[in-house]
Parts: C-alpha cells; structure tokens; sequence
C-alpha cells in the first residue's frame, strides 16, 4: 500500500498521510490526490499540478538552463553538488520549480509551479531565476501571473545569495505592479520562509488551499524558540483568512474554476470602458421636482428597513459573477465590508459596500454595517487592486457609521477613513457610489468620494443620524423627527443642495418589496453613469472628481474672481 499520491494504478491503494483511511488509487486520483474521508490535500508535484491546472492543449514550458552552481562549495553530511544530484534524480527536476504559458479554462496564464519534493521547494538563485522569467513572460505578454507555492523557505546551501532571492524575485512582482498585470499566489501546503516572506505573499491576490500552512516561522520553530504553545490550526488556511491574510479557500477540485475567474477579471481590464450606449430614457433622476416631498424622519427608518436587499443581493441581482475577495492584509477581515469583482455588460469592475442583513442576528454579525478600520482598509486594499488593473470602482454604502468601539480607535480608525478618502479623490479610474439604505457620517464617505454619487430613493445621508443629533443640539429623543428634518437628508434634499447627482427609483413599496426590480434599476443606473464617465482619461477623471467636491466651499477660492468650471 502507498501513502500520498505519487502514481496509483488501478490496483493500488493509497493510504491517505491524514486520516490513514486506505483509498482506491483510482479514486485518489479522479479526486486530485484529496481524501474523500477527510479532505486532506496531499502534496503534488509540480508536473502533477502543470496538468491539473492548464488546457492540455494549449501549453508549454518556459526553457530556462540550469547550469552548476555551487556559490559557497557548501558541505553538510553531502556536498551541495551531490545533494543537487540526489534531488534531480528523485524528481526528475532540474530545480525545485516549473514555469509554463498556458490557459486555465482559456484565461491566458503565466504559471510558476514549485515542487516540495525537490530540497524542500527550498529557494536558491535557480528559483529565483524561473520566478523572474515568469514575470518577464507575463510582462512581455500582459498576461496574469500564477504562482503556485511549497516550499521550507530559503536554500541554506547557497547562504546569503539564497537570501537575496527574496529581494530580486521581490522586485520583479513590482514591474509587474507598475505594469498593471494581475499576479496571484495559490498557496500550498506547505509555505514558509523566505518564500512565504517574498513573491508567496505580495501577489494581488492569494488563494489557498484547504489546510494549507503559510507563515515565516514554522510552528516547531516558535515552540521550541519562545516556549509558546500555539493554538490549533495555527498558520493553515482558515487561521490566516479569519486575519484578513487569505482571499479565497478554494479546494482543489475547484481550483481551475476560481482561478480562471479571477484571471479573466484580471486580464480584462486593461482601461476598457464599462457603460453600453445612451439610454433613451435615463433611469437616473437629476431634477429634484421629480421626486415627492417626504417625511424626514420616516425616510429614516424605511431605509433602515431589514426587508431592503443587502449590498450582497445587489451584487447578485445587478450584477454578474461577483467573486469575493476578503483581508486587508494588516490582521483582519471586517464583515461589514464586502467587495470582489463583478462584471457588467461584458466588462469587470471592482465593487465593494456595506453589508447588514434581514434580521437582528445578521445584521449583529456583520457589526451593523459599520466597517471597522480593517474594513476600511480591505475596501482600500481592492480600490487599489481596480486602479491597477484598470477596473471601474462601484461603491454600495448602508451604514450608520464606522464603527466606534475602544478597539477601533486603537487600530487607527480615523487614519483609515482619512486614507480611503484620499485615495478615492486620486483614484485613475471612474468611480460611482451608490447610497443604498443608510449613509452615515465619515463611515458612509469612506466609501463615497466618487465621480457620481447616487442615492436610492428611499435612502438617506447625512453627518450624523438624527438620533445623535437631537441628543447633542436638543437635549433629548424627543426632537429626533425634528432634528431628521433639520439635517435635510433626503434623497429629494440632497440633489437640490448637489451633494449627490442623481437618485435611483425604487419600485413600489420601496426596495424591500421588490428585490429584483430594485437591482435592475441599479444596474441600469450604473451603466448609464459608467458610460458617462468612460469618455474621459485618468487624468480627467482625477480633476472631475476635484472639481465636484471643491464646490462645497462657502467662497470664491481664486482672486481674480474666477469660478471654478467643468462637469460634475
């Protein structure tokens, strides 16, 4: 009986390295070397992988040569030489790393696969060679980036020049940045060191697999070095999403699927233009005479409405194939916000939002809505990824506020709202953001500084909720239907004072009673401004958005009396 997934025949049995169940060797195989009993991923070979991932028929491998190389005549029990021999004869692998051009379910791919089988995956100035070749062909090209990883971390044998792979193979993830090509890791078990500490972790995006272990320190070297007794499940996958370190979990019979996803997102942007020809009737109402006088106060609580669909269902509904992308890459994953990738009308664009819920339940695990400083920097961390990748912005805001416990403000919450703001000003893509349910105060424009800000009908924004308001100028709860009244944060309201652009029709009854006509007349919103918005440059984009917030000044900024000009 053989224990792992190297080769099975029809009469072989595996005896799975997790949970000892004996398996079928043909079934093992038909189920990627995964346990049916207990879903261990055993380890794969890096041509194992090459052919569970690509189109078989439109691949080849990168031809690198790999000459001796021996930087320090390093000796332990085998002279590196010998030790290199050994590996190259056991694997029949050059080096611990494969790297080929290829497809995944036909998104064009660079991928740079390594084989734990080969020194450990360990990283010398070999992989370091096939890591920058990689990234030179999806240069070369402008395709996406895959790197699929295992690895103990660096090359002892070849001592600092081991070390200095990190920075070159560092370095070439960053042209690949300023060039605007998507990269992704998929992280295998296991990830750690110098790898982990270098290209594993700086992709754009990181996928895992179920169980995988990613970390700079492995667990034996905490325990045995500090006397710490470490937690379950610490560094795997699911440890490091809960932080906010993870993107997707994805197990492995679905790893073609997600992956070609994100590469088709990712490699179709390029500065296209999102927005289908002019409508014929605009569904975005810019006159504020449309829309009905309405009681303050009672606008409030229909767009607290739990029954209004949730940024979630509006990405559902209004949009197509939105994958979610989680983390901010700092220690969390807020659950108040949501963002990933979406597409409309044949083009990929970044979305993000609050997320509350249908009952007290949900709503209390999503934090009300209100985003936490991680929160806010996971919707920073996508905004940046869309401007890298040429992608539209769309922003959903429903929330009372950012979050205000003792926790956030030592985490930076101010910081964090500041920094979203200024980065959405700067944004060199379009940008709408749509008030959905509730927009309140700091929490809501963290989410909102775009080229056009919409409001659903039955929605409100405002600098403080009218419960706040009336407690601090009032004195008391009595006055908060006055104080809703006083803070003009109506829909209607709002379009005359020009803090937002235009106003989305509900249906009748108000969103909640109609999910689905709700979400067409987002999606229809939203393509009529993206087309607006599509005519300019980045440039232009930059200026729009200068220019439309520098109007809610109380003066004539320029001395000779000019007025500030151009589309808002």
């Amino acid at each position: 009986m053989t224990q792992g997934s190297p080769a099975g025949t029809a009469t072989d049995w595996i005896l799975c390295p997790g949970c000892a169940t004996p398996v079928y060797g043909k079934r093992w195989t038909a189920n990627l070397s995964v346990c049916p009993d207990c879903g261990r991923h055993d380890r794969l070979t890096a041509r194992q992988r090459l052919g569970q991932l690509l189109d078989q028929d439109e691949s080849e491998l990168l031809a690198v040569s790999t000459g001796e190389h021996d930087p320090l005549e390093f000796v332990d029990q085998l002279p590196y030489p010998q030790r290199l021999a050994r590996a190259r004869a056991a694997t029949g692998l050059d080096e611990a790393m494969l790297c080929a051009r290829g497809r995944i379910l036909g998104a064009p791919v660079v991928v740079a696969v390594m084989d734990f089988g080969f020194l450990g995956g360990s990283l010398g100035a070999a992989v370091g060679d096939r890591v920058v070749l990689a990234a030179e062909t999806a240069l070369e090209h402008q395709i996406p980036l895959l790197v699929v990883t295992a690895s103990g971390g660096a090359r002892m044998q070849e001592g600092a020049i081991s070390l200095m792979q990190m920075a070159r193979t560092s370095a070439s993830l960053a042209r690949l940045d300023r060039a605007g090509i998507l990269t992704v890791s998929l992280i295998t078990d296991p990830t750690f060191g110098g790898v982990a500490a270098s290209y594993a972790t700086l992709s754009d995006v990181i996928v895992a697999e179920p169980g995988a272990r990613l970390g700079f320190a492995g667990r034996r070297v905490i325990e045995q070095t500090l006397r710490q007794e470490l937690p379950p499940g610490f560094q795997t996958a699911e440890f490091l999403a809960d932080r906010g370190f993870v993107d997707l979990i994805v197990p492995r019979q679905r790893l073609r699927y997600e992956l070609a996803r994100l590469l088709r997102a990712g490699g179709a942007g390029r500065g296209d233009a999102v927005g289908g020809p002019a409508l014929p009737e605009r569904v975005v109402i810019r006159d504020p005479a449309r829309l009905p006088a309405t009681d303050a106060w009672e606008q409030v609580r229909a767009a607290r409405d739990l029954t209004r669909p949730t940024t979630l269902e509006y990405f559902a509904l209004a949009l197509d194939d939105f994958q979610e992308l989680h983390g901010d890459r700092l220690g969390d994953d807020c659950p108040a916000v949501v963002g990933g990738t979406a597409w409309l009308d044949g083009r990929p664009l970044m979305v993000v939002g609050h997320q509350k819920g249908h009952t007290p339940a949900e709503v209390a695990s999503r934090g009300f809505g209100m985003a936490t400083p991680a929160g806010n920097r996971k919707a920073a961390r996508l905004m940046r990824l869309a401007e890298k990748l040429g992608l539209p912005v769309v922003t959903l805001v429903d929330t009372p506020g950012a979050f205000p416990g003792a926790t956030a403000e030592e985490q930076g919450q101010a910081y964090a709202i500041a920094e979203n703001l200024r980065l959405m000003a700067a944004l060199r893509v379009p940008s709408v953001a749509v008030v959905v349910g509730e927009g309140g105060s700091g929490g809501a424009l963290a989410l909102a500084t775009a080229n056009r800000v919409l409001m659903m009908a039955n929605s409100v924004y405002s600098v403080i909720s009218p419960e706040g308001c009336a407690a601090i100028l009032w004195k008391g709860t009595d006055a908060v239907p006055r104080a809703a009244r006083a803070l003009r944060m109506t829909a209607r309201d709002l379009l005359s004072l020009g803090v937002v652009d235009g106003v989305v029709p509900e249906p009748i009854g108000g969103s909640g009673a109609d999910h689905l006509a709700s979400a067409q007349h987002l999606r229809a919103a939203l393509r009529e401004c993206l087309g607006e918005l599509a005519a300019l440059s980045a440039e232009q984009l930059v200026e729009h958005r200068r220019r439309r917030f520098e109007r809610f000044g109380v003066g004539d900024l320029r001395a000779d009396g000019a007025t500030l000009t151009g589309p808002a």
